[in-house]
C-alpha cells in the first residue's frame, strides 16, 4: 500500500505535522470507521469519518467521530441550506477521485465547502482518512480545519 496519495501530499505541501498510520481494512465491516478505531485501537470518538452529501442540491464534505450519525437538518443549517441529503456512493466517487472507504477530505478532485463536527475540534489529535481504503493519517484538528477551510459545527444527531 502507497502511503503516499493526494492527501498527503496536500497537507505535505501546507506544511502541516502529521503522521500516516495502516491498519487491515474490512470491506465487510458494519462501519468502516469503527472497525478503523478498533484496528488503530483509538477511540471512535478520535477517529472521524468523511462523508459526502448534498445541501440544497450541491454538494459538501462532512467531517464527524465515527461513533455518530449526521443530522440531515444540522448539516443543512450549516450551510444555511434548506436540506440536506448523503450523496449516492458513485457520486461520491466520482467527485472525490476516492473510493468509498478511502474517502479523504484532502485532495479531493473538487474543492468542496467542508464542515467538521465542532466537538471533534477539543481533541488533541485525531485521525481521517489518508484516501486509500486502510490508511488513516493523524493530526491536530485544528489543522485540518484550517487546511480545509472549514466549517465548524454541531453536526451529529442529538
Amino acid at each position: 500500500m502507497s502511503k503516499a496519495t493526494r492527501a498527503t501530499q496536500m497537507l505535505a505541501k501546507a506544511g502541516v505535522a502529521f503522521s500516516v498510520h495502516s491498519y487491515d481494512y474490512d470491506p465487510d465491516a458494519d462501519s468502516i470507521g469503527l472497525q478503523a478505531a478498533e484496528a488503530l485501537g483509538e477511540p471512535p470518538s478520535r477517529v472521524l469519518k468523511t462523508l459526502m452529501a448534498l445541501v440544497d442540491g450541491k454538494p459538501v464534505c462532512v467531517v464527524v467521530p465515527s461513533d455518530h450519525e449526521v443530522s440531515m437538518k444540522r448539516l443543512a443549517a450549516a450551510f444555511n441550506g434548506k436540506s440536506a441529503q448523503m450523496m449516492k456512493p458513485a457520486d461520491a466517487e466520482r467527485s472525490t477521485g476516492y473510493k468509498i472507504g478511502g474517502i479523504s477530505p484532502f485532495g479531493q478532485m473538487r474543492k468542496v465547502r467542508t464542515a467538521i463536527e465542532e466537538t471533534a475540534l477539543g481533541a488533541d489529535y485525531v485521525y481521517v482518512n489518508g484516501g486509500q481504503r486502510g490508511l488513516q493519517i493523524r493530526l491536530a484538528p485544528g489543522d485540518a480545519k484550517t487546511i480545509l477551510d472549514a466549517t465548524a459545527a454541531v453536526l451529529v444527531a442529538a
